[in-house]
């Protein structure tokens, strides 16, 4: 056997390759530099540009969406809704994160109401990363818009104002305008202005991440609940109210009037229980509504007439100089003052203090009023409230006009006890005649529900007042100017005013303003009802013949609603009056 020896397998050297030294450096450096390059970007990306990128990347994802707060509720008196808030959604887009096709932008804009252009003005070559599409949609057209299934839409929960009364409470509830961006209702009219801030809350938020579909995947920060607003109630009667509102328009219809206000008056605590004017608005659809939305009775000021003359009776009594009988004689029915006459429609003769109110005498009242101190007559207008705001909250409120008693001259002085030269509105005459009511303490006014009846202001004494109202029930009857105001089975006290109005040249002729303020029952009166017709224009435009049978179906139906016990017999006798009968002093 042949011996061999193994076989060992060939190992080769390995090859070395070895790079010039410069070359080695020059690599090295370029590493160290790439490495450099990136530490420096992500600092200057992490810390100098911070900000930027985390306000682009909230952009793109980030949204802070507003929870919007409840509007308190308005009430009347007994809790009847007068302005309530209904849920409804707006819809919003976020124009970088939109993806929508033609057709989309075709069927949303048919859902909404709006043109396929008007969509997408809003949605592209747009910076901004929040627009409103349309705002307070039902919640059912709402799921609709987002069935389309369109990328970067979403709906945004508020709340729609509805006003249950529509135009009966209209100048007193006033409406509501949608807010900013992401803000609720803001008051436009009325109490919703006047009580915007404790009606509206305060508004809550809460910071999402949503993705490129619009849905939140995550919570960056806690909610901030929002805080619902305050409810207030008014102190009318919605009741009354719908009985005031339904008599007004009849009566501004019937005299072809351009406008008319009443208000009804609780005699005791000074709440109003109704106010209405008309023209007047929806408030659910605010649209044409230019010079509608005044509320007359607090906002025009007016010449009162007649209706201010028992404050010249009662600062005749409060003087000393006079009594309910003291004659006065008011022949031949005229007075000359300077280059100026008063006239009297019926000439009278000799009358009392008394039968001038029931009169209605101009000269007779004239004639009271020059023989008494100026800066007496003015410190009495003052007390009663003339020439300055009440201050009831309301936007708007007028002060009316009573001149310094410095600058009155004669003819002046005479021509403001039958209420000319002097201006006011129907909330203060309304209120003036408290102090009647309520033996010679004159009320504060509200428009808000009290619990307490306020403690008031003695003006007169109480045998001025008495006396006063005494003469007020003589002007409902027969021999009066007011017989239409009477009220079957109760006592009425008030009187008549038929001013003309004042124009850009002085007084228009064939323009007027008819009223009357009244109170019953007159034993104990519990309400008081001023009522002011303007520029009827259907050949009657006495107060008595146009303002005082207004009075006179409210008020009857103000008693028997509130269960007022009668004062006179069940069989008492209204009677009717022609317009010879109810003329008063011009």
């Amino acid at each position: 056997m042949a011996f061999r020896l193994p076989i060992r397998p060939s190992v080769q050297a390995p090859v070395v390759v070895k790079l010039p030294a410069w070359r080695r450096r020059v690599l090295l450096i370029l590493v160290l530099l790439g490495f450099a390059t990136l530490l420096g970007r992500s600092v200057y990306l992490q810390g100098v540009h911070k900000k930027f990128l985390q306000h682009e990347g909230d952009a793109r994802y980030s949204r802070n969406l507003v929870l919007t707060s409840q509007r308190g509720k308005i009430t009347d008196r007994n809790g009847q809704l007068l302005a309530s808030s209904t849920p409804v959604e707006s819809v919003w887009a976020s124009p970088p994160d939109v993806e929508i096709t033609a057709t989309q932008t075709k069927e949303m804009a048919t859902l909404l109401g709006l043109k396929a252009n008007e969509i997408s003005k809003k949605l592209v070559n747009t910076e901004r990363e929040f627009v409103y599409l349309k705002r307070r949609i039902s919640p059912e057209l709402a799921k609709k818009v987002m069935a389309l299934g369109i990328s970067g839409i979403d709906l945004q929960r508020e709340y729609k104002r509805y006003y249950p009364a529509e135009e009966v409470s209209a100048h007193l509830v006033g409406f509501t305008g949608p807010g900013d961006k992401g803000a609720g209702d803001k008051g436009l009219e009325g109490f919703e202005l006047a009580m915007n801030k404790a009606l509206s809350g305060t508004d809550g938020s809460r910071r999402v991440i949503k993705d490129r579909s619009g849905h939140i995947i995550e919570d960056l920060q806690a909610v901030k609940v929002p805080l619902d607003g305050r409810d207030v109630a008014l102190s009318i009667d919605l009741r009354v109210q719908y009985l005031a509102y339904r008599e007004l328009a009849k009566a501004v219809a019937a005299n072809k009037a351009a406008a008319g206000s009443v208000i009804v008056l609780d005699a005791k605590t000074g709440e109003v229980l109704a106010m209405a004017n008309v023209p007047t608005y929806n408030p659910n659809n605010p649209v044409n509504i230019k010079g509608k939305t005044r509320n007359r009775a607090i906002i025009d000021n007016y010449e009162p007439g007649s209706t201010l003359k028992p404050v010249t009776a009662a600062a005749a009594l409060e003087s000393g100089q006079y009594t309910s009988e003291t004659k006065i004689n008011t022949a031949p029915g005229s007075l000359s003052i300077g280059p100026a006459t008063i006239h009297d429609s019926h000439p009278q003769g000799v009358l009392t203090v008394a039968q001038v109110i029931q009169k209605s005498s101009n000269v007779g009242a004239s004639r009271i009023a020059l023989t008494l101190d100026k800066a007496f007559m003015w410190g009495i207008y003052n007390d009663l409230g003339l020439g300055r705001v009440e201050g009831i909250g309301f936007p708007g409120e007028a002060a009316g006009r009573l001149r310094p008693y410095k600058t009155w001259r004669p003819i002046e002085q005479a021509t403001m006890s039958f209420g000319h030269g002097i201006s006011v509105t129907l909330l203060q005459m309304a209120r003036l005649y408290t102090v009647f009511a309520n033996e010679g303490e004159l009320r504060p006014v509200s428009l808000l529900k009290i619990n307490d009846a306020p403690v008031g202001q003695q003006v007169f004494s109480a045998t001025t007042a008495n006396h006063v109202k005494d003469m007020l029930e003589l002007v409902v009857q027969p021999g009066g100017t007011a017989v239409k105001a009477q009220v079957l089975g109760y006592r009425v006290g008030g009187k008549t005013g038929t001013a003309h109005k004042l124009g850009d040249h002085g007084y228009v002729e064939d323009k007027y303003v008819a009223s009357f303020v009244g109170m019953a029952p007159a034993s104990n009166p519990r309400f008081i009802i001023a009522v002011m017709i303007d520029e009827p224009s259907n050949g009657a435009y006495y107060g008595g013949t146009v303002a005082a049978p207004v009075f006179s179906t409210i008020m009857a139906d103000v008693l028997r609603l509130y269960a007022v016990p009668q004062d006179a017999p069940n069989n008492n006798v209204v009677l009717e009056a022609n317009d010879e009968d109810v003329k008063e002093g011009m």
